[in-house]
């Protein structure tokens, strides 16, 4: 019989030998066979009983055994002042280590929550079996709150502002941060459940008043659940990051790409060049790079980024913040391409001729070195005649190159007819203080629209590429409208005295029709709203359905791996594809596919609605002031309990509520999108002009409540009054007859749609 190795000779063998350490692999070592492997398995068992060693599925490990230099987040103090730490690259598998924290005079003073990193030396003390020696402190991560502070005599709660919860802080007299009761602040994480049970916090901001500017994004994140702290683990492992280098990637380091981004852009993750295609038979042709950053070097399937970034989606902006998908050191820093520094990158070489149409594309992974980090104004001055210092020496190499690929792209634009809605952008612009500034248009540039299509063009090449190698992605979806939807869209179109052709088969080149004929009436508007509301809503899909509103076959989200997601796994398809390494798609990517696609699509919505209740706020905040006023706007919405207008000046909608119309009866007609009058046959339409004036402004709801002046520069018949529109005024089956006789009038209108249109369709 063999004979058994003691058990320091199988922990000194598993620490020399980290990948050998199967059960087998334990037994060919020693020699052991046949029955003394019985034995040897007791061994295991002992050695794992007494936190030893830990198994992880067949092999075992030495869970004391942590990198010589790790990085540990520090508890609260014991109470004989004693500060421990627990090792951030421990996953709470087999036994914790316990770690001591052995401070230096020299030594900062260190508080619960500290993220530090740190010297480990293994040691066989009673109560800890590792000391570490401070190295650095990298900062902290706790879990932040914001809520209603409701003070007390033992010092307070915090109240949450998250809908549906009811989760409370207790906070102590000494963490209150000075502030006042019915205050909203933000606070961390201090500890714990204390006294009732309830998590203890430490409040770290007061937010002043919670109907103010500077909490409206803030309680927007925390009601749509948008997470905006990174875990502990997360920020390690983004901290950890080195700049990518050449190895096994094409050198673009030489060509002019430049970035043109907002002026006060967050991240840069695309850039561009053009120039004229050499090739004498493609005369007049150009040659367009857009080079994306490399997202999938760092973010590799399955890391705490991947996860983090899958449960964000997509990153969410505000007027005063950005809520990113990815943490500072990868979104602004080593996945930003900025100027003058290598940046890794995926890049794709596009051939156009001079019509604008695509030849060829070709994709590499690349570095990068972007040669100026401009923005929309600065290049569409230097394209108008005046540069600047930075602008000027890039006119004939870069600029005017761009512009001129631009102009081909635009001709195979107007071929294509995407559809082309004219619903100018409402930019808030905030003071140092938080206060909304003004409320302007947003600029909308032809250096706007360059970048736009060359992205588009990118993003077409993502997609025919993957499908040609036959490898999976998620494509961007945006399915043609029902025919109900365009129904409803003729009849507006028909009530403005515009016609919306019909034919068998749906395109964007006839809602366009539609659009150019209203461009310049006072219906212009109106017919744009009806037309974008007619609209599905785009989403993610593995599964090809096309894009209807781009008017292509084959799109999928390729250019902002930085803040989407999607782009993300378009980026480890290509990678996957084009053979170029091993942080490609993988099979657990692709088994759900499907699930991501749902769920991107989801916090796609989510960070919609945040960013729209966002402005609604901010919006009411900027008109709480003007109440009494007198405004001019637009109806833009028909409902049962009132009417929704858009205000020209500032774009913010208000609701006309239902009971503040007149003494009449006001019936709703969904399909039609109206309310007309019992008694005076008024009829209240989308699109139409009114004067209203502000009667509130909430700011910590965004809503705003209006009472109607004039209708299409006329007074309501009858003014207006107490009566409810479309509510009862009068008893159930009692002195009702004008209701009912308005109520057959709507039967027959009814009636008289559903014939016409069986005759339209023969």
């Amino acid at each position: 019989m063999s004979k058994l190795p003691s058990k320091a000779d199988i922990l000194d063998w598993i620490a020399a030998n980290p990948t050998l350490t199967a059960k087998r692999d334990i037994a060919k070592a020693f020699g052991i066979k046949g029955a003394a492997r019985i034995d040897l398995k007791r061994l295991l068992k002992e050695l794992e009983a007494e936190g030893h060693l830990e198994k992880r599925k067949k092999t075992y490990r030495d869970p004391d055994r942590l990198p010589p230099v790790s990085v540990l987040q520090v508890k609260a103090p014991t109470p004989d002042g004693d500060l421990y730490a627990r090792a951030l690259e421990w996953h709470g598998e087999g036994v914790e280590p316990i770690i001591l924290v052995i401070p230096r005079a020299s030594d900062p003073a260190l508080g619960e929550g500290d993220r530090i990193l740190a010297r480990l030396q293994v040691v066989h003390e009673e109560d800890h079996n590792y000391e570490a020696r401070l190295i650095r402190r990298i900062g902290s991560n706790p879990r932040k709150v914001v809520g209603i502070f409701a003070k007390s005599s033992e010092g307070g709660r915090i109240k949450p502002i998250d809908k549906g919860s009811d989760k409370e802080w207790m906070v102590a007299p000494d963490a209150t941060g000075g502030a006042k009761d019915g205050e909203l602040v933000e606070a961390e994480q201090a500890g714990p459940a204390g006294r009732m049970g309830l998590p203890r916090a430490r409040i770290i901001e007061r937010l002043g008043d919670p109907s103010a500017p500077r909490a409206v994004s803030l309680i927007a994140i925390h009601q749509h659940g948008i997470p905006d702290s990174f875990p502990d683990d997360v920020i390690v492992e983004a901290d950890a990051m080195k700049p990518a280098g050449l190895s096994g990637r094409t050198d673009m380091r030489d060509m002019p790409l430049i970035t043109i981004d907002p002026i006060d852009a967050r991240d840069r993750d695309d850039a561009c060049l053009a120039y004229p295609d050499d090739d004498p038979k493609n005369e007049g042709g150009h040659v367009i790079w857009v080079a994306i950053a490399d997202v999938a070097h760092y973010v590799t399937s399955g890391s705490a980024l991947d996860q983090e970034a899958r449960k964000r989606g997509n990153s969410s902006y505000f007027p005063d913040r950005v809520v990113p998908m990815l943490p500072d050191r990868l979104s602004g820093d080593l996945c930003s391409l900025h100027e003058g520094v290598p940046r890794a990158c995926v890049a794709v070489r596009m051939v156009i001729d001079a019509h604008g149409n695509k030849l060829s594309h070709s994709f590499q992974r690349g570095l990068m070195r972007s040669v100026a980090s401009l923005d929309y104004r600065t290049v569409q001055d230097a394209m108008d005649g005046t540069p600047n210092d930075k602008t000027a020496p890039l006119m004939d190499d870069v600029i005017r190159p761009l512009y001129a690929a631009y102009a081909a792209l635009r001709e195979a634009r107007n071929r294509r007819q995407p559809l082309d809605l004219d619903l100018p952008e409402r930019k808030i612009v905030l003071a140092e203080d938080g206060t909304v500034q003004s409320v302007n248009f947003a600029e909308r540039l032809d250096a706007h629209r360059l970048i736009e299509e060359f992205m588009v063009l990118a993003n077409v090449c993502a997609a025919e590429t993957l499908i040609a190698k036959r490898t999976p992605l998620l494509f961007r979806v945006h399915e043609e409208p029902p025919p109900e939807k365009m129904e409803s869209l003729r009849e507006t179109a028909e009530a403005a005295g515009l016609t919306l052709a019909k034919g068998q088969v749906l395109k964007t080149s006839q809602l366009n029709r539609l659009l150019h004929d209203a461009a310049g009436s006072d219906e212009a508007e109106m017919i744009n709203l009806a037309t974008l509301r007619s609209m599905t809503q785009a989403y993610y899909n593995p599964e090809n359905f096309g894009h209807f509103g781009l008017a292509l076959q084959n799109y999928a989200h390729f250019t902002s791996p930085i803040r989407r997601y999607s782009d993300l796994i378009v980026h480890r398809a290509l990678i996957k594809a084009h053979g170029w390494g091993d942080d490609g798609l993988t099979p657990e990517d692709i088994e759900r596919l499907e699930a991501t696609a749902q769920h991107i699509s989801d916090t796609e919505r989510r960070s919609m609605m945040a960013e729209r209740d966002t402005t609604d706020r901010y919006l009411a905040a900027f008109l709480s002031d003007r109440i009494g006023a007198e405004f001019a706007g637009r109806i833009s919405g028909i409902a049962r309990f009132g009417v929704f207008v858009k205000l020209d000046e500032t774009g913010a909608d208000g609701l006309i509520p239902i009971r503040s119309l007149g003494s009449e009866y006001f019936h709703f007609d969904a399909d039609a999108g109206t309310l007309m009058g019992s008694d005076t046959g008024v009829m209240i339409g989308l699109g139409q002009r009114v004067t209203v004036k502000l009667v509130e402004a909430a700011p910590v709801t965004g809503g705003i409540a209006l009472e109607l002046l004039t209708l299409q520069n006329a007074e309501l018949p009858g003014g207006s009054g107490k009566g409810r529109m479309g509510h009862r005024t009068r008893p159930k089956g009692k002195g009702g007859p004008k209701r009912k006789v308005a109520k057959a009038k709507k039967k027959d209108a009814k009636t008289k749609r559903k014939v016409t249109r069986q005759r339209r369709n023969g």
